[in-house]
């Protein structure tokens, strides 16, 4: 208790308030933490159930991982793929899968200032001239004039299964699932989209 031979003392109620106070803000913060958490393993598993097979979404993320330290980061990977000018910045790269009549192709989803571009972790087959097969990666770009919307959506029966729809300004469509950062890439797309149209108005 304050007195005039000691001002600092703080009486006993004072300092359980302080002691109440300090719990709840660290109950407060560990309830985030493990909402975070849940929501890293739930897509993470959502991410991995949603290849052919587990092994080989697993494998894929082991080998983009080793990918994007051998070739210098997503910046690099982002830069060679698209051919990127040095003013375009990179902002945020999402693991994820397009949704393509063939069935998922897992990739990256690339933010940067100017577009939105996915790129397919492994080169596909496709059939060329003659009959015979060629090779090459899946890439999509939208330039971030050209897009219309970015909508975050769920499967009705699967709530865990959530998706995000991309729509051209000429309503071409794309559909991207199976995200590790799901919230994270719904936030940051959302604000490139509206903050881009701010600066177009």
């Amino acid at each position: 208790m304050a007195t005039e031979a000691n001002p600092y003392a703080m009486p006993s109620s004072s300092r359980t308030e302080t002691v109440k106070n300090a719990l709840s803000r660290w109950a407060r913060r560990v309830g985030e933490t493990t909402r975070k958490a849940e929501d890293l393993s739930r897509n993470t598993w959502q991410h991995l159930r949603t290849a052919p097979s587990l092994g080989e979404a697993a494998v894929g993320r082991i080998a983009q991982g080793t990918k994007v330290l051998a070739e210098g980061g997503h910046d690099r990977i982002f830069r060679q793929a698209f051919s990127a000018p040095p003013d375009e910045q990179l902002r945020k790269s999402y693991a994820c899968y397009l949704s393509t009549s063939a069935g998922p192709v897992m990739g990256i989803l690339y933010l940067s200032t100017a577009r939105v571009a996915f790129c397919s972790d492994s080169p596909l087959s496709y059939e060329a001239g003659g009959g015979s097969k060629e090779w090459s990666y899946y890439k999509v770009a939208i330039p971030l004039h050209r897009l219309r919307s970015a909508s975050p959506s769920a499967s009705k029966q699967r709530p865990a299964e959530k998706f995000i729809q991309l729509v051209s300004v000429d309503r071409h469509e794309f559909w991207l699932m199976g995200f590790v950062n799901y919230d994270s890439a719904v936030k940051h797309l959302q604000e490139a989209l509206s903050g881009f149209h701010h600066l177009q108005a």
